[in-house]
């Protein structure tokens, strides 16, 4: 039921686990009279992990993103117009199953590492995120009018994340504003500029594990561990370790290699915020919040449902994210890529509009926000940079908020 749950749920933009993990947990009193705390957990789990690996679909396929996915839609992208949509699939769905894998096998040296660790480190994650985007501006330049370039866009959309996460409109309408903007609609208006059309998709695609595939499930599995850990450490932070870790990007060649990192950080975070109630005692994911309130008192007989669960949960989501990656990818190239770039840039701007209304939001606000996020995410494409500097709006309020400032 959690996989189905959370296959919905990746595959329809806009909707996030967290929405119905919340209905869930709200409904979890009367729940709770007629099943166990142990199977509302397990479906919450397994949703969360299903959720991590289709959302990928709707990304890649169609640039619509989400937290998770941002750093994703250009690979993906980039695979599709050249006819390697099921070969894109296939990167996802290893790099999800293998980073879970491999976050289960170090767990045994997580145990014994990251609780004292934790504590010692939480007074200086601001340097520690500092140091990534330093060294994210270094490896990133070609030259000095790429870095001057990169800082400002990073800057700019930095204090626009500021501004909105902390104004008082909710933070799932403002992120869904911000991400739309700078990573959705502006990489589907410059496409469209492009004149880009879908070519026909291979459908027999050349799938080989390499070294460099082999690297970006490990680098996902790391990534997401430590994301799923360290506090103020987010997917915008992850993406960024992974990239480097797996050594490929959003620009550079080593697209594939990238692709399967970044799903992997997906999905290893969803299992390792899990297992940090365990560690820490603190959840770090929505779902994993109500999992702690669920279960009471989180004993080690629990930790060992979770990682079967979870094994369990990303084999099936697999099956799935193959099956249904395919079909999508059969079916996209039959379609006028300019009317379905047309159609989901109107409809992710509705989707814009409908939240702002349910949440009350002042309506001429999020429209300069979102008109300004799609002109940001636009400069990357036309100065050559890599839109990885667009991540300064989650990375800058971490910072302020990690250093005291604010």
């Amino acid at each position: 039921m959690g996989v189905v749950c959370g296959a919905v749920t990746g595959l329809i933009p806009g909707i996030h686990v967290n929405t119905v993990g919340a209905f869930v947990f709200a409904s979890s009193a009367s729940l709770l009279t007629f099943i166990s705390p142990e199977f509302l957990c397990v479906l919450l789990i397994s949703m969360a992990i299903s959720h991590a690996l289709l959302e990928f679909i709707p990304s890649m396929f169609l640039g619509v993103p989400e937290e998770g996915t941002v750093l994703s839609v250009l690979p993906g992208h980039h695979l599709l117009l050249q006819g390697r949509g099921k070969e894109a699939i296939r990167l996802v769905a290893l790099g999800g199953f293998g980073a879970v894998l491999v976050t289960i096998l170090l767990l045994p040296l997580f145990v014994l590492i990251l609780p004292p660790l934790y504590g010692f480190m939480k007074p200086y994650i601001w340097i520690l995120l500092v140091a990534v985007v330093i060294y994210m501006f270094i490896r990133l330049s070609r030259g000095l009018k790429s870095l001057a370039w990169s800082v400002v866009i990073f800057l700019f959309s930095g204090i626009m994340g500021w501004v909105m996460l902390n104004s008082p409109i909710s933070s799932s309408v403002s992120l869904l504003c911000m991400f739309s903007g700078l990573f959705g609609v502006s990489t589907l208006i410059y496409s469209l500029s492009q004149k880009s059309v879908v070519p026909t998709q291979n459908r027999f695609h050349e799938f080989k594990v390499d070294k460099n595939i082999l690297r970006g499930i490990f680098a996902g599995g790391m990534a997401g561990s430590i994301l799923g850990f360290l506090p103020g450490m987010g997917p915008a932070q992850g993406s960024m370790l992974a990239q480097e870790i797996s050594g490929g990007g959003d620009s550079g060649e080593n697209k594939d290699s990238f692709l399967v990192a970044m799903s992997g950080v997906n999905v290893s975070d969803a299992l390792f915020s899990l297992i940090a109630i365990y560690l820490i005692g603190n959840p770090r994911s929505g779902i994993a919040v109500y999992v702690d309130k669920i279960i009471e008192a989180l004993n080690y007989q629990h930790l060992l449902l979770f990682i079967f669960v979870s094994i369990t949960a990303v084999s099936l989501s697999l099956f799935l994210c193959l099956k249904l990656g395919d079909i999508v990818s059969e079916s996209i190239e039959k379609l006028d890529y300019n009317k379905l770039s047309w159609a989901v840039i109107i409809f992710m701007s509705f989707l814009v509009l409908i939240f702002t209304l349910i949440e009350h939001a002042n309506i001429l606000f999020i429209l300069l926000v979102y008109i300004t996020s799609i002109t940001l995410g636009l400069l990357p494409h036309y100065l050559g940079l890599s839109k990885s500097n667009l991540m300064g709006v989650l990375i800058v309020p971490a910072i302020v908020v990690y250093t005291g400032l604010a």
